[in-house]
């Protein structure tokens, strides 16, 4: 109970000291590790009680992240997961197990190390995307697909390891150990498609939210167990299972009742990561500290990018994904114990990648911020083919192309998409610029004005006919390729109308300073909607909610708004 209490209160303080810096809290959870453990101040010596709490937060953690997949996502999902996923993995293992060899380690932990760092954080990755909103980014959801792969390949990792440390030379142990994993997996297909929706409509028939709660924890931790007595990870079974829940209709209400117990065990997992890093490794040897840091993240990001460029991303893209997953993940946690457990890593080197991954974990938030920056950095120094993505740019049909007063629609999704429909049905003519191929392909099949390509270039905006547009319309959900779409947009056509859609009412501001003509920010209208149907219950005459609507967005507004002189619909 005392270490619980030192963790804890370190942890709230660390916390509130970093939300002041701005920085992810994640970040302060491993900086209390380090300052409360055996390397640190001292305060915690006995680090097999906390790792024990940790390895039920990393269960607990998995089992979130699982809920947040689908089965239904993977398979979307599973072209670009599959080839990106793979050949970042297996580059990744292998560059890093030849960098090992040439430093003279043996091959055995070379594949291992390898490992390891062929692994990114989910955790806080998805965390950061969503604080950011930035989860539908073409970015993120790269980098997503890439880690789905990722965490699915710990199962065949974990069952190398034995062959790895010679444990294992037999190919029928070998066989087994596959069939285990592939009837674990086939055996949570079956549940989650057959048994479990039914057993949860029996438990949400009850309308008891403890007998909710302690079901769906009882599914989490019974897989966990029954992954550990096949030779899986604990955090393996977690995960599976938080995917077999996912695709119930009670996967959002199993998350809500999750989450506090996540949060809470989860802290206490990056706290244990930061409390096995030396900090006297850095003092005796900063150098080589500083040397598999600055190489983990150069490897991974040059990796990254080149595999997302060869499938077709944009370099803008590829190298904003390959910043965001230049760290080592949790996953390489649970395969650094069990490799500790076959003996595959010295206490030397086991070290210096704990350093890594914490450096790499500590410093994402900053590379995530940098990313749009440095990616266009680097795309403006590449050859200008090279800024359209592998798959090219679909070309519009001349007479679409040479329309006159159309509507450019930067993005297809949901807000693009309803636009692009009350267009069509009045006859007022419109381009559509879009990222997704699949999506480019099916909408011109039906006869959609649509192409492919990155509307953050201006030869794309010019190829969709801006300088012919009376008005632009931007509803992606980056909002640093929307800056970069207006910047580009004023410059081919100072006169053009131009509207962007954003998240936040802090981003209005900026944009507006860009020379945006008028900003939608969806917080801000979602309030003003909220207020008129309030107001329609208590019957107030629809002039009146009208007006009030107006006199609030007027208010809200007034402090962006500024006349630009030469700048018109």
């Amino acid at each position: 109970m005392s270490d619980l209490l030192i963790l804890f209160a370190l942890a709230v303080a660390v916390s509130l000291v970093f939300h002041r810096l701005r920085l992810p809290s994640v970040v302060g959870f491993l900086v209390t590790g380090v300052l409360a453990g055996p390397h640190g101040l001292g305060l915690i010596t006995d680090l097999g009680r906390v790792e024990s709490l940790a390895e039920l937060g990393v269960v607990l953690l998995l089992f979130t992240i699982g809920l947040e997949f689908s089965i239904n996502q993977l398979v979307r999902l599973r072209t670009f997961l599959l080839s990106a996923g793979s050949l970042q993995v297996g580059a990744t293992l292998v560059i890093t197990a030849l960098l090992a060899r040439i430093f003279g380690q043996s091959w055995s932990f070379a594949l291992f190390a390898g490992m390891l760092v062929s692994l990114s954080s989910t955790a806080i990755v998805l965390r950061l995307a969503s604080e950011r909103g930035e989860l539908d980014t073409p970015a993120s959801q790269t980098a997503l697909g890439i880690l789905v792969f990722q965490d699915l390949c710990i199962v065949p990792m974990m069952l190398v390891l034995p062959i790895l440390a010679g444990e294992t030379t037999g190919a029928g142990e070998l066989l087994r150990d596959l069939l285990s994993a592939a009837g674990f997996i086939a055996a949570a297909l079956i549940l989650s498609r057959h048994v479990m929706p039914r057993i949860l409509q029996v438990v949400v028939a009850t309308r008891q939210r403890e007998v909710f709660i302690l079901t769906i924890a009882l599914f989490c931790l019974a897989a966990a167990w029954a992954s550990s007595r096949i030779g899986l990870s604990l955090a393996l079974g977690a995960f599976i299972a938080g995917i077999v829940i996912s695709d119930s209709p009670y996967a959002h209400q199993a998350l809500g009742e999750i989450l506090p117990f996540r949060e809470v065990f989860n802290s206490i997992f990056f706290i244990s990561v930061g409390m096995l890093f030396d900090v006297r490794l850095v003092v005796t040897a900063p150098f080589v500290v500083a040397g598999v840091v600055l190489g983990v993240i150069v490897l991974k990001t040059v990796i990254t990018a080149a595999v997302a460029m060869a499938l077709g991303q944009t370099p803008r893209i590829a190298v904003t994904a390959a910043l965001t997953l230049a760290q080592i993940g949790e996953f390489s946690f649970v395969l650094a114990a069990a490799g500790r457990r076959h003996d595959l890593i010295a206490p030397p080197w086991n070290q210096r990648l704990i350093a890594a991954a914490v450096a790499t974990m500590a410093l994402t938030p900053a590379l995530i911020a940098i990313a749009p920056r440095v990616a266009a950095w680097i795309e403006a120094r590449l050859p200008p083919h090279w800024h359209g993505g592998r798959t090219g740019v679909f070309t519009v049909p001349p007479a679409a192309a040479a329309s006159e007063g159309h509507v450019l629609i930067v993005g297809y999704g949901l807000n693009g998409r309803n636009l692009a429909r009350v267009l069509a049905r009045q006859r007022i003519p419109f381009t559509v610029v879009e990222m997704n191929a699949e999506t480019v392909r099916a909408e011109r099949a039906r006869g959609v004005n649509i192409i492919y390509g990155d509307a953050t270039h201006a030869g794309i905006l010019r190829h969709a006919g801006l300088d012919r547009a009376r008005v632009v319309v931007v509803a992606i959900s980056d909002a640093a390729a929307t800056r970069s779409v207006v910047v580009h947009a004023r410059h081919i056509d100072p006169r053009v109308h131009i509207v962007v859609r954003t998240r936040y009412v802090q981003e209005v501001g900026p944009l507006m300073a860009l020379g945006t003509s008028e900003v939608v920010p969806e917080e801000f209208e979602t309030a003003v909607e909220l207020l008129a149907r309030v107001l329609r219950r208590y019957e107030l005459p629809e002039e009146d909610i009208d007006r009030m609507a107006r006199e609030v967005r007027q208010g809200g507004y007034e402090i962006f708004r500024g006349e630009r002189d030469g700048v018109q619909g």
